[in-house]
């Protein structure tokens, strides 16, 4: 398995190492031992799946202290655009956005420590999500920010007209007016 940094610290691209012949493939998603040996110790205690259809934007949402999380992304059927924002006061990145397409086809995966907000729109007619959690969902600290936000300036990749977006996702405040207490521990 190999892992990217990117410019936002403790954001993480992996590409699995992929056996493959004519009978189709095989990888390994997650090895925690692999993980630690990169200095990555943590603990997924939930796996969360989603399935979606073309233009539909789902984010971007976050977790309040005490009940943050750290998810890692994986596509297992189409292609998203992956987008992550940095919520942690203090971070070179704050404010800044990150995405990455993320499919079945390339494999990637994304760890987005906490302190960041996550959402991904779906490039294909249809994409289904598997993400890992290391904290237990909240709704009490459950929070987000819109989707198009004009200060994140955001290219979703989908034509305004075509994008679906969730009536409680549309009515997200600004990151500006948004509640977050993440500090960066850079």
């Amino acid at each position: 398995m190999s892992f990217t940094t990117t410019e936002m610290p403790g954001l993480l691209v992996f590409e699995p190492r992929i056996l493959a012949d004519s009978r189709g493939y095989f990888f390994e998603s997650y090895n925690e031992k692999v993980f630690e040996r990169n200095g990555i110790n943590i603990r997924f205690v939930q796996d969360n799946q989603s399935f979606s259809s073309y233009g539909v934007i789902r984010g971007l949402h976050y977790q309040l202290n005490p009940h943050p999380q750290t998810k890692l992304v994986r596509v297992i059927a189409g292609k998203i655009l992956d987008v992550s924002v940095d919520l942690r006061k203090g971070s070179p990145t704050f404010g800044r956005s990150f995405s990455i397409e993320l499919s079945s086809d390339n494999k990637k995966q994304v760890l987005i420590p906490r302190g960041f907000a996550h959402g991904f729109s779906v490039l294909s007619e249809q994409a289904e999500v598997l993400y890992k959690c290391d904290g237990f969902y909240s709704k009490e600290s459950e929070r987000g920010i819109r989707f198009n936000d004009p200060s994140l300036n955001i290219n979703w990749k989908i034509p305004t007209e075509e994008a679906n977006v969730s009536e409680k996702d549309k009515a997200l405040p600004e990151l500006a007016a948004s509640e977050t207490n993440f500090v960066f521990e850079g």
